[in-house]
């Protein structure tokens, strides 16, 4: 068994719409950057895993993804594991790489997660209903993420308990504005709920959440891989439209096209290749859990088996990439990794705490919430940030001198929470 595994090489395209790039294309791009970040060759890298949840849908391209996409880009031959674990995929595949070379299977292994939202622009010519086509990703694919025969028996009932909920939060606001019927995912109606339950629990406040997207979206503009590249205040996170009770826009993360891919490896590979090791980052724990319909704190189970098997704490993180996929997401997230007491994630952020100079930076990328949720990408983008901070080349939004970072991405539902979730911890050494 391998003692050691690292990162030597990480590769992302821009994320966005991207209409004039394909599947291929982008998992190309990323493929070709990250081989370039290491300067090795595809020949020595031994096996890939793929990630992507949407190509199946969207195009009928189902079983053989990663065989398809990467032959493309020529790499075959090798054996290629495909991986769908709904927003978690990416950070899954990145687990099954380092499992393969820490059981000594493999000494070079690839990661890499691609996902295509929009495939057309949007038309301009209204259709026969009289409404203006569109070119997006449909959200239909998001009820993939749950227990598909019990969610549509509960759909209806669930709908008609969301609307409901939206309603009184909005009236004891005293909010008389008509909230805009808009097509969203299913999730961003759960996450509205448990942000409600939290507020009414321990007096979280939505300008409190209003706090982390404005961070987030602040940060991407020092990103110029982000989706989102423009600044926004507290007071213009607020004052965008609700998407759901306290949830406006800016607190949900949008979808996009995007590709990320990461190159791990065994000591051995790294002796025979000493020029890697300067920005070799070592892999200290990866974690892969799934969730339960009993009541069950995923979040929690997967980041103390992380702290297990590194040997180390909340205290001793410098820098995190965790799942936004609303800004209630993310204080949700930094509770149960410890970074601050549960109930306590409002005031933690609204004091400072994870800025980029705060006590721990949160979301240097923009996180999905700016960054951009290319959904089987996402968990790979996480891990090619952090690489990029342990290093020291992340430009203006450089965190300083980070030594331990760590990166959570969930994805999914089942019960009261995701459906798979992974905690990876990295070292600069």
């Amino acid at each position: 068994m391998s003692d050691k595994v690292y990162i030597i090489g990480v590769g992302m395209i821009k994320f966005g719409k991207n209409f004039d790039k394909t599947m291929k294309s982008m998992t190309g791009e990323a493929l070709e950057l990250a081989i370039k970040d290491c300067d090795l060759s595809s020949k020595e890298i031994e096996a890939a895993w793929f990630s992507n949840s949407g190509w199946g849908m969207a195009e009928f391209q189902h079983c053989i993804r990663g065989q398809v996409a990467l032959s493309a880009n020529g790499l075959d031959k090798i054996p290629i594991t495909n991986i769908e674990n709904a927003c978690a995929g990416g950070s899954t595949a990145f687990q099954g790489a380092w499992m393969s070379i820490k059981a000594s299977v493999y000494d070079c292994a690839l990661a890499i997660g691609t996902e295509k939202m929009y495939y057309q622009r949007p038309s301009k010519r209204k259709s026969s209903s009289g409404k203006r086509s569109s070119g997006g990703g449909s959200m239909a694919g998001f009820l993939a993420g749950t227990d598909v025969e019990r969610t549509r028996k509960l759909i209806a009932q669930l709908k008609k308990q969301i609307q409901q909920g939206n309603e009184k939060a909005a009236k004891e606001k005293g909010d008389d504005q008509e909230q805009k019927k808009k097509e969203h995912s299913m999730f961003m109606d759960f996450y509205a709920m448990a942000s409600r339950n939290h507020m009414k629990r321990y007096g979280t406040t939505q300008r409190q959440l209003a706090v982390i997207a404005a961070k987030n979206h602040n940060n991407s503009t020092m990103n110029p891989l982000a989706q989102y590249t423009f600044p926004q205040t507290v007071e213009q996170v607020m004052e965008d439209y609700v998407v759901a009770f306290p949830l406006t826009r800016a607190m949900c993360a949008p979808i996009g096209d995007g590709s990320a891919a990461a190159i791990v490896c065994s000591e051995k590979f790294l002796d025979q290749h000493p020029n890697l090791r300067d920005r070799a980052v070592l892999i200290r724990a990866s974690i892969l859990k799934s969730g339960s319909w009993k009541r069950d704190k995923i979040c929690k189970r997967a980041v103390d088996s992380a702290y297990e098997m590194s040997g180390l704490g909340p205290e001793d993180i410098n820098v995190a990439e965790v799942h936004d996929a609303t800004a209630f997401g993310e204080l949700h997230i930094i509770e149960q990794l410890g970074f601050c007491p549960v109930g306590k994630g409002g005031p933690f952020v609204e004091e400072g705490a994870t800025e980029l100079d705060g006590k721990i930076p949160v979301n240097p990328s923009g996180g999905l919430l700016a960054r951009g949720h290319p959904i089987g990408a996402s968990g790979i983008a996480q891990i090619y940030e952090l690489i990029t901070q342990l290093r020291g080349e992340a430009g203006k939004r450089q965190v300083k001198n980070p030594k331990i970072a760590l990166a959570e991405n969930g994805g999914g539902n089942i019960g009261s929470g995701e459906a798979a979730l992974c905690v990876h911890i990295f070292e600069k050494i």
